[in-house]
């Protein structure tokens, strides 16, 4: 591990325990359309970690909702999703030994990419006092994982081999893509049937970023 440049973390469920805030937002935003349909958007949520909010309510709006149901469209659910996830970000349990680890791998490139909203990220780590661990720099919506990691390698801002820690499906899936080595991070995560998948797919995994331990060897993508 110790030739590793860069080390990308999600955010949600791996830097800040902030999974269940952005479930309840999401909840919370769909229930004006009722009970039945605010569940069914959290749902989603869950089953679809990872990707972004923009994503997920244009699909609550295009599939999840009858024609013609009254209640707030794309903008307004955006906004007050907004409002209520930095509030409680700033809050949030960060990972405990984030100023730690940053010393043990103070030789590697620290970068974040999330399905979060880029500017509210930044704004967050910013006023957290966290922003200047990630010297590589802090990314998310409304551009897709996929489409960060693509632009960031071509550009040299990730320089393989690097890792990916995640603790979704998804983050699993876009790190493969990307020729990403990848750990689960799994106390804070969601994915419910996390330990088949990785045991399904051969991914190793960590209950919390405080166990990673940067010499330990981790499977690589071919």
């Amino acid at each position: 591990m110790s030739n590793i440049n860069s080390i990308v973390f999600d955010c949600d469920g791996v830097l800040l325990n902030s999974n269940k805030i952005k479930t309840q937002a999401f909840y919370k935003c769909a229930l004006p359309y009722g009970e039945k349909y605010a569940t069914m958007l959290a749902d989603y949520h869950i089953e679809n970690g990872g990707i972004s909010r923009n994503y997920k309510f244009k699909y609550f709006l295009n599939e999840i909702i009858p024609d013609g149901a009254s209640g707030p469209r794309f903008e307004e659910l955006m906004d007050t999703f907004s409002t209520e996830v930095k509030k409680r970000l700033l809050m949030c349990e960060v990972a405990p030994c984030l100023a730690s680890l940053r010393e043990r791998t103070k030789g590697m490139r620290w970068l974040i990419v999330s399905g979060g909203n880029q500017d509210e990220l930044n704004e967050v780590f910013q006023m957290r006092g966290l922003h200047y661990m990630f010297d590589g720099g802090i990314y998310g919506s409304p551009d897709s994982k996929d489409k960060i990691l693509d632009t960031l390698i071509n550009n040299h801002q990730i320089e393989l081999p690097s890792l990916f820690l995640g603790d979704s499906q998804y983050d699993y899936e876009v790190a493969a893509k990307a020729n990403l080595d990848f750990v689960f991070v799994s106390d804070w995560s969601e994915f419910s049937d996390w330990p088949s998948f990785c045991i399904m797919h051969g991914i190793a995994s960590i209950p919390s970023i405080c166990e990673f331990m940067p010499n330990q060897p981790f499977k690589t993508y071919d």
